[in-house]
């Protein structure tokens, strides 16, 4: 890339961001009195080794339009997490998914039991809204906050997304309901991300729209390089089931368009996300990096 940089750095460099965040998740949780068998599930599942690939780009979206991580950022990123996190939880139980290990280790029903899997995801869920309500700084930055993560994150994102994915199960998939389900399951919550590290940063509206365009373009090319690995790679490399999208018949790019189609999609989608940057000239070559990891990554 234009700086330079090495792949070996720049995994580096994911991983501390990565665990910047951690270390975030943590200190809110640590603060929070609740329950605590619940605060034991919730810990359990926000400890599991997951990549933060949607909250490391919303801090470096954030460190693009202003230079720095500031605390809002570091609050959003958590948020955004737990979301995430509260997505899996309910997306492993048996009326969905049904799957016994996610990143690596047995999943939040399996460890504990169903009951106790749904309220940690509520609990996640709501938390997220409440450390945004609570420890943004300014009152318009939280606001702004809090609807895009509702909006991408709800019933006209993720769990639309969600929906769309369960209901495809019962008939012949098409590219547009493949690409409609990809779109609103995962690709918001990465449109989410970066948005939400450019409201951190104070971005400009022209800023805010270039990257809200980046993040679904690479978050589209991160869904289909998982549907190729769950159909090439192992359940160790995984850290989940391999093959489970395929038995179950699910609406995924392979399935409908085929693998090598789906990889030229993919290529497509990163070289055009690293074109909609061009803006941002080099300070933006972190964010070139990402998507270019995204389309290389094994697990």
């Amino acid at each position: 890339m234009g700086n330079g940089t090495s792949t070996m750095d720049f995994n580096t460099r994911l991983r501390r961001k990565a665990q910047s965040v951690n270390y975030s998740l943590q200190r809110i949780l640590d603060i929070q009195d609740i329950n605590s068998g619940l605060k034991e599930a919730l810990k359990y599942t926000l400890g599991t080794p997951g990549k933060r690939v949607r909250s490391v780009l919303l801090l470096w979206c954030c460190e693009l339009v202003s230079g720095q991580v500031n605390s809002d950022a570091e609050i959003a990123s958590a948020a955004i997490e737990m979301v995430h996190t509260y997505s899996l939880i309910h997306d492993d139980l048996p009326a969905m998914d049904d799957d016994d290990m996610r990143r690596g280790q047995p999943t939040c029903h399996k460890a504990f039991d169903e009951g106790t899997a749904i309220l940690a995801g509520d609990a996640l869920l709501t938390l997220a809204f409440e450390i945004l309500a609570k420890e943004i700084n300014q009152p318009a930055v939280a606001v702004a906050l809090i609807a895009q993560l509702a909006q991408d994150a709800g019933a006209s994102g993720m769990i639309g997304g969600q929906m769309a994915d369960l209901k495809a199960q019962e008939n012949t998939g098409t590219k547009e309901l493949v690409e409609y389900i990809h779109i609103n399951k995962t690709a918001k919550m990465f449109r989410c991300a970066a948005a939400m590290g450019a409201i951190c940063g104070g971005a400009t509206q022209n800023q805010l729209d270039c990257l809200c365009e980046y993040g679904l373009h690479v978050g589209l090319a991160f869904q289909i390089a998982d549907d190729i690995l769950d159909g090439t790679a192992s359940s160790e490399q995984l850290g989940k089931t391999a093959g489970k999208d395929l038995k179950a018949e699910k609406c995924t790019y392979p399935a409908v368009i085929g693998l090598e189609q789906a990889r030229e999609v993919q290529e497509k989608l990163t070289s055009e996300a690293v074109e909609i940057l061009k803006p941002f000239g080099p300070k933006a070559d972190t964010l070139r990096q990402f998507a270019t990891a995204l389309l290389q990554r094994t697990k």
